[in-house]
């Protein structure tokens, strides 16, 4: 698909979801907000693990981060400043663990990743446990028509940087960083600050989505919001969707989420136990995703 036909087509999609509360119910809202979340967060995995291939199941540490600050900024803050500050937080966190966590490589960056969101998750409970406050209740929290559009807003802004990101020579960087990293920079690519630039663009919108989802669920507790889950989740998405453009992202998410919908609407006892077996058969006879096979002209490497 040519970039002026994707445009067009993520400009129509965008119209149609704005559309979506003003013609359904609570209930497929609420899908929505599930979908506009994993796109989201897919696409923000995307412009590190999908570009650099260092994949991350740490994502959801984020996430969490991101619910924590709106959980603890509920009701001093307006929430035009909390969304934003959430968004940084995570940044900040980025930043502050990238250095040692980007050291290591393959592997050893996949458990590095998700031990740091587990130490995560642990450092806040036990912080809440010293406040003596196990959960908190988030009063008065936004309709669900406005949690809707501020998660539109963040899942264009996540595709528009995944699109940006992928067409720059910041994103051939890491392109060629992940072929070959040694070879990358032999030829002048400042590979320790491409891969903690990126780091810190796939952590920023995820802290902003978290702090979201928390007034969607006006409930914050740290098993909930550091749920490894979210961050497995993430990966199979990417890899359902197949490619290191928006693309990929889009289509996997969406497939996934109404996928897992549709099965717990009709077979909510066994709905699990399906989407593994549906989710293993797509592995085994499409490994290559649902990207590649719908637009084999033009795709991505692996991620």
């Amino acid at each position: 698909m040519r970039p002026n036909a994707t445009a067009a087509a993520l400009a129509c999609l965008g119209i149609a979801a704005a559309a979506l509360p003003l013609v359904a119910g609570d209930y497929f809202i609420g899908v929505g907000l599930s979908l506009l979340m994993y796109v989201a967060l897919t696409q923000s995995w995307t412009v590190l693990s999908g570009l650099t291939g260092y994949v991350s199941l740490g994502h959801v540490v984020f996430y969490g981060l991101g619910g924590y600050v709106a959980a603890l900024c509920w009701g001093e803050l307006p929430l035009a400043a909390i969304v934003p500050l959430a968004g940084l937080a995570a940044l900040a966190l980025a930043v502050l663990i990238g250095l040692p966590v980007l050291r290591v490589r393959g592997p050893y960056f996949v458990i590095l990743t998700f031990g740091v969101a587990e130490l995560a998750k642990h450092l806040v409970i036990a912080i809440e446990g010293q406040l003596g406050r196990f959960s908190r209740v988030l009063f008065a929290a936004p309709g669900l028509e406005t949690l809707f559009y501020i998660l539109l807003a963040l899942a264009a802004a996540a595709t528009a940087l995944t699109a940006v990101v992928r067409a720059s020579r910041f994103g051939r960087g890491l392109l060629a960083l992940r072929e070959n990293e040694e070879a990358a920079e032999t030829v002048g690519i400042p590979t320790v600050r491409f891969k903690l630039l990126a780091f810190g663009l796939s952590a920023l919108i995820p802290g902003m989505v978290g702090s979201v989802m928390v007034l969607r669920s006006t409930y914050f507790e740290p098993q909930q919001l550091f749920d490894p889950v979210i961050s497995f989740s993430i990966v199979t998405m990417a890899v359902v969707g197949g490619s290191d453009d928006v693309k990929g992202p889009l289509l996997g998410a969406a497939g996934f989420v109404l996928l897992s919908e549709l099965l717990w609407a009709s077979a909510p006892q066994i709905y699990m136990i399906l989407l593994g077996l549906l989710l293993v058969v797509f592995v085994v006879f499409m490994p290559d995703g649902l990207a590649r096979r719908l637009f084999p002209q033009r795709h991505g490497g692996p991620a």
